[in-house]
């Protein structure tokens, strides 16, 4: 059986066209599924029309969390929840085109673990959206020592995949780069990003910020060593200026006023807080870590034994 675990988050106008379609696609191509729908605390009725779409196919399952916890902590709690031996992982929104998984399968069927979705084609996306994720996607592959470019998180994993992500006991998670982490034997299929069928898109380019440097701290000590390389061309800096500055003074040339002195104490001060502030989000994150707290809670389940 192909478990889909599909993270919700204010959707309640694509459930019901998700169900239908992903259901429609998967039952066509003769593989045995379940759909198992994550409500990360939306504030609309998305969690009433997940229930509905359970009544309706006994092949829809749903979690609802207690608030929101974010994506990735949804399709965490999806993957735990998933009764399937290969477990793929879709967009609501559907811009992740159903159409694809039976060919994922089949890749799972001839022995491949992890068959990755990768984007041929970003669709409407803005030249900004579009600069601001290659940058960040470069920066993360840089530190991993892995192409994450025109990934995604549309991906088919095998049983011993899923049991692999879910067995970490981490709670600031990044499953884009976690699934390309563990290894396993790979396969990948491309496609184009299609355009939301209902709704819009609930990224504002404030989230977007916000998660791309939560999971840039999660799985990258990147920033760390920005501030030690920062550090060291100050250090540089300051050794040129001071040799410079003691030259000028034995030939009698010294520079009169304080505007260096001024300047150097402006950049030095800026350096050492943006670094204290690098520092500081770490700790943090070390902090969330060792409060050893779940990364969600699941508050209602409908469909299958949660009906």
């Amino acid at each position: 059986m192909l478990s889909v675990v599909i993270p919700s988050f204010n959707e309640e106008a694509m459930i019901p066209i998700t169900a239908r379609t992903v259901a429609g696609v998967l039952a066509g191509a003769g593989i045995a599924c379940e759909l198992l729908f994550v409500d990360d605390g939306s504030k609309d009725g998305t969690w009433k029309a997940i229930q509905t779409a359970a009544a309706e196919n006994p092949a829809v399952r749903g979690l609802r969390f207690s608030r929101n916890f974010g994506k990735e902590a949804a399709i965490f709690a999806g993957l735990e929840a998933a009764r399937g031996q290969a477990v793929a992982v879709l967009d609501c929104d559907l811009q992740h085109p159903p159409e694809k998984l039976p060919e994922m399968y089949r890749l799972w069927q001839e022995g491949y673990q992890v068959v990755e979705g990768v984007k041929a084609d970003r669709g409407a996306e803005s030249g900004l959206h579009a600069a601001a994720a290659r940058s960040f996607y470069a920066l993360i592959s840089r530190a991993m020592r892995l192409d994450l470019q025109d990934s995604s998180d549309y991906k088919l994993m095998d049983r011993a995949v899923v049991d692999a992500l879910t067995a970490m006991p981490e709670r600031g998670v990044f499953f884009r780069a976690l699934s390309y982490w563990v290894g396993f034997r790979r396969a990948e299929v491309r496609y184009a990003v299609q355009p939301r069928a209902a709704g819009q898109s609930k990224w504002s380019a404030r989230t977007l910020i916000r998660y791309a440097f939560a999971n840039l701290s999660a799985f990258s000590s990147a920033p760390m060593q920005l501030v030690t390389w920062l550090g060291a061309f100050f250090c540089v800096f300051a050794l040129v200026l001071g040799v410079q500055t003691l030259v000028r003074l034995a030939l009698g040339h010294a520079a009169e006023g304080f505007t260096t002195v001024i300047l150097l104490i402006l950049i030095s001060a800026g350096l050492i807080m943006l670094s204290l502030g690098v520092i500081g989000f770490y700790i943090a994150r070390i902090y969330d870590e060792i409060k050893g707290r779940p990364r969600s809670i699941v508050a209602e389940r409908c469909g299958g034994d949660g009906a």
